[in-house]
């Protein structure tokens, strides 16, 4: 009788142990529609619905107490650059590389980048230059001798 209760005991924890082997491993991330709004960045979709939903995202994750995924808040920012909502594309930048400091080097040059356009914003509303300028410009400075 004693060995029919230990064999019932162990076929118990057996199949307990297999169920609980068949509840798969969790998501290390929240998602919360980042895929599907980048999706929607690619396919030319509304910038701010996008950041809308990615907004609604991040306090949702917050709210479970979960981890953002990789790039959610790189994306964020850029949705945030396309509407010219510069501070804030910057503070999702940093976010960004705070997380996940492999995308330094990434978001730095995207924050480069991003100031370099701002200047020639403000240079070309002045005093706009062709190709054809810029290219006869590079040839006098060579043949003059110039290095810039």
């Amino acid at each position: 009788m004693k060995q029919w209760v230990t064999l019932r005991n162990a076929a118990f924890l057996s199949a307990a142990g297999l169920l609980a082997g068949c509840a798969g491993p969790q998501s290390m991330y929240q998602w919360e529609g980042y895929q599907s709004q980048v999706y929607e960045y690619f396919k030319g979709e509304s910038k701010e619905a996008q950041i809308t939903a990615l907004e609604s995202g991040l306090e949702k994750i917050k709210a479970k107490g979960g981890s953002v995924p990789p790039g959610y808040h790189a994306q964020l920012g850029m949705l945030y650059l396309n509407v010219g909502k510069g501070d804030q594309t910057v503070k999702e930048f940093q976010t960004e590389k705070t997380l996940f400091p492999e995308s330094t080097p990434y978001m730095d040059f995207l924050m480069r980048n991003m100031k370099t356009d701002e200047r020639k914003e403000a240079g070309s509303a002045t005093a706009p230059q062709t190709r054809a300028e810029t290219t006869a410009a590079a040839r006098s400075d060579v043949t003059a001798g110039s290095t810039k």
